[in-house]
């Protein structure tokens, strides 16, 4: 069956999902000679990204080296899955020269800019290419309303890693029932094991609970964790809504049931990626940190606290600021900073005791491109702001957890700081999603502002 559709893709798309060439299925797929040069340009720099667009340019040259003339390339070669699938057909690959291209009525008029040279070769494929569909997929929100405006007939933002089709179907890692959970309960098996209460109900009662979900109801006293499930039945930990409100790390307590809940979650030794979200002041960052440096300093389960965060500039910057690895992350991790004072303030030498913390805890404050090649032991990794990392980098980063290593990620999908991500297609996201269910993982979603009062009225009115 000959494609229908014709896919130029974005240099953006590529670098979000390097696999996406074999996403496409029997459509063809073309790439502007521009987005090659923009790759070319991004795979020798130390950003972010780097190692994504050495991908794709490796995915491209396996696809193309089939290929034995440049009229083939510009033809279309097959595109073929690697390793065991390598026989299954897809779609077609093809390189367009666009910088070959005049400017002619229709047309952006400034050739200096690659978005504008991107848009041209679509319209010219849509003008000379009548028989099927041109679509141009770009993460990119202005270059898609560029693209319209010039008059471009389809423009598409790539959604094939979307796992959820509204940020409100993102599991919240908790669930409240109403009234009381004992009264619904007709039949129990209740068991003690390693000092903790278990309980065995129907399935039934909870049907749509999943693994390391947190359950609680209205009495302010039942709170309990789904540990496993089976095809009849639910088995919850019983956590006790006291305990979990008196917990304490660091001399931080939580304030709320969901604060509670993260705690919890961050202390187990049986959980292993901990993913917190939640608006900014609702205390994500302080929680992960008390906890921390109870696990390091009082328990001593790690051997230190590695803390890095995503920030668009931070790889191309870096190198520019004065110092050492740890000096140059400063700026970007100065809320690791405030959070630690905020926690020794009533000391009497406050900065002492920040000092003493991150020696003690041995807290390293390091780039992405260290988590990058590394098999990293015995250490807590704190994640910040995680809603910035696309689900490769994201992956990149968790696979890099060796034995004794808990990874912690912090996030907040209502400040999304990239061009090319938004909260249905953030690495976060993905992360919550995949990871539901998974008996080593929790992810709890924090509700209420604990800041200021002015930053709760602005959250709720900006």
């Amino acid at each position: 069956m000959s494609a229908t559709k014709l896919y130029i893709l974005d240099t953006n798309v590529l670098l979000h999902d390097p696999r996406c060439l074999y996403e496409f299925k029997e459509q063809d797929v073309c790439i502007p000679m521009t987005v090659l040069e923009e790759l070319d340009d991004i795979k020798d720099r130390k950003k972010n990204v780097a190692q994504e667009a050495r991908v794709v340019i490796r995915a491209i040259d396996d696809i193309l080296s089939t290929a034995t003339t440049p009229s083939q390339i510009a033809k279309g070669v097959p595109i073929t899955l690697p390793g065991k699938d390598r026989e299954t057909k897809l779609g077609k690959l093809s390189v367009f020269p666009d910088h070959e291209l005049t400017v002619r009525q229709g047309f952006l008029p400034d050739i200096k800019n690659k978005d504008n040279l991107i848009i041209n070769c679509a319209l010219h494929l849509q003008s000379t290419t009548t028989h099927r569909e041109v679509v141009l997929v770009t993460k990119d929100i202005n270059m898609r309303l560029k693209a319209m405006g010039a008059g471009l007939e389809k423009v598409e933002d790539y959604r094939t890693d979307q796992l959820v089709s509204d940020i409100e179907l993102l599991p919240a890692g908790h669930m409240h029932l109403d009234g009381t959970f004992w009264e619904q309960v007709t039949e129990v098996n209740s068991f003690q094991k390693d000092g903790n209460t278990y309980h065995k109900v129907a399935r039934s009662l909870l049907p749509n609970a999943y693994v390391n979900e947190y359950i609680y109801d209205d009495t302010k006293d039942f709170a309990a964790r789904v540990t496993s499930i089976d095809s009849d039945e639910i088995t919850l930990i019983d956590l006790n809504y006291d305990r979990l409100m008196q917990q304490e790390c660091w001399g931080i307590s939580p304030i709320t049931i969901f604060q509670a809940f993260a705690m919890q979650s961050l202390v187990d030794p049986e959980i292993d990626l901990c993913v917190i979200n939640g608006a900014a002041g609702s205390g994500k960052t302080l929680l992960a940190l008390a906890c921390a440096l109870e696990m390091v300093i009082e328990q001593q389960r790690f051997n230190k606290i590695i803390v890095t965060r995503s920030t668009p500039p931070v790889a191309e910057d870096i190198g520019f600021l004065p110092g050492t690895e740890e000096e140059k992350m400063t700026p970007w991790l100065s809320a690791i900073h405030d959070n630690l004072e905020a926690m020794h303030e009533g000391d009497e030498r406050p900065q002492s005791s920040v000092k003493y913390a991150i020696e003690k805890a041995n807290i390293q404050f390091k780039s992405l491109n260290f988590i990058r090649g590394r098999s990293i032991q015995d250490a807590l990794v704190i994640i910040d702001e995680a809603q910035n990392l696309t689900p490769s980098q994201l992956k990149t980063i968790i696979t890099r957890c060796g034995k004794g290593t808990k990874m912690i990620c912090l996030g907040n999908l209502a400040q999304i700081d990239s061009n090319y991500l938004t909260a249905l297609t953030s690495g976060l996201t993905y992360l919550v999603e995949r990871f539901r269910g998974f008996e080593g993982s929790a992810n709890i979603h924090l509700e209420g502002i604990f800041r200021s009062r002015l930053a709760e009225y602005a959250e709720k009115n900006l």
